[in-house]
């Protein structure tokens, strides 16, 4: 997990804990650097001490060539256990006395380098002149050679004691950090428990707990006079919706009413109107001129077509107020009866229908229906001029998962793209009435019927290669 995504309370442990952690380490290497710097410079001025004195002492033996003394003053280093090698030059140069005695020519340098000490593998050496006065006649070199195992030791010790004050300040700054975090995060988290409460349950009457007077504590103020602000505007924003919702009903009870009644009083002289066409065309049609004959039926077409537009307003003007009785429906089978009724219709003239198997949805299956009748009566009607006329119905691959996008296809007459969107409003028809019969209402009514249910519909299409409507409908 980033370090962004950890909680509040474990960021504000990690960089309390992170913070005095990296104080103590830089600490704890500044005291231990100091040490080995300050023990260096006062091992080389206890070893340039110890060189001197030997070397005054040693400049007389030297001088009067009496190796025995030498060797007995480079005895005396014994009592510092630390110089693990000494060794005095003569005048040319050659190795005089060692020590210790047995030591190995070989652990000494074969000659004299310059005066001065200097830290060399791991130790210590030195050279120092052996000279009666300073700045008097040279008689010799002597060698010091001191190892560093003091301070290694002095080292692991320190490194222990740091560890340790480590181990321990930690083991305080975590107990600390986990009371003072707190003092930061629990008001934080409370904003945030309140806000995810509000965001949840949209629930405005819910405030944060206040913890204190600091920024935290103004913050917490501020939160919580927001939310009685936005619930005192829900409260009168409720009401007014609730007022325009009575109104609003009752304005659509007095529309229904008004186009029910319209609807009523549209219908009485057009069944007038049908009644006494049929009569003419029935019992009349052969005293008739051919004219006359045509005139007729033209107006007993145009009447039943009135008759019908006026239903299908009404029904669409119903959709809006009609309850949705939503049950699992087997789509696949819905659609073959449709088909199967629609296709009983148009007999003898018959289409190539290709049904792939289709999902179960979750929808009002009398809505439903109105959809899959809309759809595949349009696809059979603006395919009748082909032959064979073919009208496919299926589900696009890869969508079944999910609110399935079902398709209906024709191999029909189609039409341009930039007129779709005017396929689904009311009265708007892209063929002539004297070309493809119709109200102008089907599809206006079948994508409020979609939207109702919470799915879309679109179409897809190009002139005489056939039109596609895709819609979807959730599952559940």
């Amino acid at each position: 997990m980033r370090f962004q995504d950890t909680p509040i309370q474990r960021k504000l442990m990690t960089m309390i804990l992170g913070t005095s952690g990296v104080v103590l380490v830089l600490t704890c290497v500044a005291f231990i650097g100091y040490e080995v710097l300050t023990y260096r410079q006062s091992a080389v001025r206890a070893l340039s001490t110890i060189g001197a004195i030997i070397a005054a002492q040693s400049t007389g033996a030297v001088a009067f060539d009496n190796q025995r003394d030498a060797t007995e003053i480079l005895r005396a280093l014994t009592a510092e256990r630390n110089i693990d090698a000494a060794c005095l030059y003569d005048k040319q140069g050659k190795l005089f006395s060692r020590y210790p005695a047995n030591a190995s020519a070989e652990i000494f340098p074969p000659a004299p380098l310059a005066d001065g000490y200097r830290f060399v593998g791991g130790h210590l050496v030195g050279f120092t002149p052996l000279v009666q006065v300073k700045g008097s006649e040279r008689f010799g070199t002597l060698y010091l050679s001191s190892d560093m195992e003091e301070m290694y030791d002095r080292l692991w010790l320190y490194g222990g004691i740091a560890l340790l004050v480590i181990a321990l300040s930690s083991t305080v700054a975590y107990a600390l950090s986990r009371f003072l975090q707190a003092q930061i995060s629990r008001p934080i988290l409370a904003l945030a428990d309140t806000a995810k409460a509000v965001s949840e349950r949209r629930d405005y009457s819910v405030r944060a707990s206040k913890h204190g007077d600091d920024e935290l504590g103004l913050l917490t103020d501020a939160f919580n006079h927001m939310l009685a602000q936005i619930e005192e505007q829900n409260t009168v924003l409720e009401k007014r919706v609730r007022k325009r919702t009575i109104e609003l009903e009752a304005a659509n009870d007095e529309l229904e009413a008004f186009c029910s009644s319209a609807a009523h009083d549209l219908r009485m002289p057009l069944r007038a109107i049908t009644g006494f066409t049929e009569v003419l065309l029935d019992r009349r049609a052969g005293d008739l001129p051919a004219d006359a004959k045509r005139y007729v039926s033209l107006i007993h077409s145009g009447s039943a077509q009135m008759s019908q537009l006026i239903q299908d307003l009404l029904s669409f003007s119903r959709l809006g107020r009609q309850e949705l009785t939503r049950k699992n429906v087997c789509l696949d089978q819905l659609c073959r009866d449709v088909l199967a009724e629609l296709e009983s219709e148009n007999q003898p003239r018959r289409a190539d229908l290709r049904v792939a198997p289709l999902p179960e949805v979750f929808a009002d299956p009398a809505l439903l229906r109105v959809v899959l009748v809309n759809l595949l009566s349009n696809a059979l009607k603006y395919s009748r001029s082909c032959q064979p006329a073919v009208v496919e119905v299926g589900v696009i691959p890869g969508e079944a998962e999910g609110s399935p996008v079902i398709f209906v296809r024709d191999n029909g007459v189609g039409f341009e793209m930039k007129n779709a969107d005017k396929l689904f409003g009311l009265f708007q028809r892209l063929h002539h009435a004297h070309e493809f019969e119709g109200t102008g209402i089907g599809l206006a009514t079948v994508r409020r019927i979609i939207e109702r249910h919470g799915g879309r519909i679109w179409a897809e299409a190009a002139i005489d290669a056939g039109a596609t409507f895709y819609f979807t409908i959730p599952r559940n």
